[in-house]
Parts: structure tokens; C-alpha cells; sequence
């Protein structure tokens, strides 16, 4: 694959490891505030090469995606059922030949089971470097199955961390708002039967915009570590495409269900039954239960993580790196099957 022997001095890593005591936590300001508890890992004076993945799946067959619990080992790692996390750590220990420990694979985000991606983000280790990434990219997406897919392929500085470089996600969900539901946008798409007033719906997503305690719309975690509830929205647009509504929203970070739960109450302001100042009003209780009296989480498979941004600088190649692959394309110099 075009891999060559780690050494002690490296045009990625001049020292040949991550050492990274006062740079690894540059980015946690991102989708984690200061204030929380809860510190991101260090990969300290591991020997190796850190690279980048940007991942893309269809969710609909897998009970959840990207975890990041740390204390028990970066990701949580389940068989059954699958999860994306597990797969794509499968692919990438075949492929570079590493154990899973070695890897120090960390992911950006969770989904939850059903939610898709388009701009899953993860890191992992390899105590050598690439001549070229175009290999290991083609076996990656040669061992994955075709509903996930391993869209780019990066070196990366030390500093760079999938989780806690990130200053901000964006998220997608689609709601099909017509009487008859498309077929081909069964998956990906929550289907309404009431006609929604999208105008109202605009109107009570300005309410989302800003720095807020999200408490109210947070479910229990299975995660025991307690997150901040403040979270700043930068934008929550409501987009029309004929019969498709397409809900965007970015934001520093999302507690547990956020988005879904933050959908349905929308949801249920578009079919006219509360009006938008309800908002503001729940965001002021900080109590789910206020929440649960109007409105349950909308349907994952309507959720999408279509990207996240980076600190800029932690997005810069390492000197003397091989270029990003996004992939190989296969050509015919000529026909080879004889004319009849």
C-alpha cells in the first residue's frame, strides 16, 4: 500500500510521534465548552503518523454510528448490532495490519441508530507513513459495504483531533410534506401528512438562534458523563423544495437528541396546533417534561450530519505529506473486446 517504516525523524512529525502535551487540546473550545469537565485524551509520545477520515453512510440498517467514550477506550465497540464505528474499525485493522489499540481511532460525532452522514469525521494512528493514499483509500472503501463509504482520506498535524479541533457541526433533516410519500425518500426523508405553514415554522426557528441551556430539549444519555447544556445555534434555516422541507442547522455542538427533539416541537408549529413563542417559553424551563407535554423526538432516519468545521489551522497538511485522496478513477485506454 505504499507504506513506508516509521523512524524516529519523519517529514510528517520531525520528533516520529504525536507528542502533543500542550497542542492537543487547542480545539477543545469548539463543540465543547471550557467549562466542562470532561478533557479530551492525549495521545502523547505514541510513535506515528495521524490521518484523517471523512465518512459518509446511509444509517438505516445500523444501531447507531460514532461514539466517543474515551474512558473505556475511544469509541465504544459493539459486534451486535453493528454499529458504523465497528465496521469501519474492522476495515482499517485489515488493512493496515495494526491492532485496534494501536489505531487510537477517534470519531467527531455520535448518531443515533437510523441517522445518516455525509461529514463524519475521524482520526486514527499508523506507526508508518504512506507513499501515496490512494491504496489504503481503495482497500478501505474495498472491505466497507456500499452503504458506508470513506470519502477522503488526509495526513494530519499532531494538534488535529476529530472531536475537540471542531468548531461547529451542521445538521440536516427533511421532512416529505405531501399527501403521498415518495418512495425513493422513504429512508431519508420523515413523511408529514398534514400540510405544514412553513412560515410559522421560520418564525419559531429565529427562537433556536443564540446562546442557550438546551436542558429542555436533551434525552437521558446512556453516556455517564454529564455535558454542558449551553450550546450556541449560528443558524436554523427552513428551505423548500417542492414538496421537501429541508430543516438546517449549525451549531457549536448538540446535546442527545437535540436536533430531533428540537424538530418536533417545529413539527408540531407547522401543523398550527401551539404557536412559535412556545419556543422561548420551553427554553426557559430547562425541564424535558416541559417538552414531552407538546411534542416527542422526531424520527431519526429524517436526521443527516452533513459537515463539520474545523480550527483552520489544525486543518493544514504536514510538510512533505502525501496530497488527500478523494478517491481513484479508473480509465480505458482502449477497447479490448473484439468488434463484431
Amino acid at each position: 500500500m505504499g507504506c513506508g517504516v516509521a523512524s524516529l525523524a519523519s517529514p510528517l512529525y520531525p520528533n516520529g510521534c504525536l507528542s502533543s502535551t500542550n497542542n492537543q487540546n487547542d480545539g477543545r473550545s469548539g463543540l465543547e465548552d471550557p467549562n466542562n469537565a470532561f478533557k479530551p485524551p492525549t495521545v502523547d509520545d505514541v510513535p506515528g503518523f495521524k490521518w484523517r477520515l471523512v465518512i459518509a453512510y446511509d444509517g438505516t440498517h445500523y444501531a447507531g454510528s460514532f461514539f466517543f467514550f474515551f474512558f473505556i477506550n475511544s469509541w465504544q465497540f459493539q459486534t451486535s448490532p453493528p454499529t458504523i464505528q465497528c465496521i469501519v474499525e474492522k476495515a482499517l485493522i485489515r488493512a493496515t495490519k495494526l491492532e485496534r489499540k494501536d489505531l487510537h481511532f477517534v470519531g467527531a460525532s455520535r448518531t443515533d441508530t437510523g441517522v445518516h452522514a455525509w461529514g463524519q469525521v475521524a482520526h486514527f494512528v499508523t506507526p508508518f507513513n504512506y507513499d501515496g493514499l490512494e491504496s489504503i483509500h481503495a482497500a478501505l472503501n474495498g472491505l466497507l459495504p456500499s452503504d458506508i463509504r470513506v470519502r477522503e482520506i488526509s495526513p494530519a498535524v499532531p494538534e488535529f483531533h476529530a472531536r475537540f479541533s471542531a468548531k461547529s457541526k451542521i445538521y440536516h433533516y427533511k421532512i416529505y410534506n405531501d399527501a403521498i410519500m415518495d418512495p425513493f425518500q422513504r429512508h431519508y426523508a420523515y413523511h408529514s401528512l398534514y400540510k405544514l405553514n412553513t412560515s410559522v415554522i421560520r418564525e419559531a426557528a429565529k427562537h433556536y438562534v443564540g446562546k442557550y441551556d438546551f436542558s429542555a430539549f436533551v434525552n437521558a444519555s446512556r453516556n455517564d458523563r454529564v455535558p454542558n447544556p449551553v450550546k450556541t445555534i449560528y443558524r436554523f434555516d427552513v428551505i423548500e423544495m417542492g414538496a421537501l422541507l429541508q430543516l438546517e442547522v449549525e451549531g457549536s455542538g448538540f446535546l442527545y437528541r437535540q436536533v430531533r427533539n428540537m424538530v418536533a416541537l417545529l413539527l408540531q408549529i407547522g401543523k398550527e396546533a401551539i404557536p412559535p413563542d412556545i419556543v422561548p417559553k420551553i427554553l426557559e424551563t430547562r425541564d424535558r417534561k416541559e417538552l414531552a407535554k407538546y411534542a416527542l423526538s422526531a424520527p431519526p432516519h429524517g436526521l443527516c450530519l452533513v459537515s463539520i468545521k474545523y480550527n483552520e489551522k489544525h486543518l493544514r497538511l504536514p510538510a512533505g505529506c502525501p496530497t488527500t485522496s478523494f478517491g481513484r478513477n479508473h480509465t480505458v485506454s482502449k477497447c479490448k473486446l473484439p468488434f463484431y
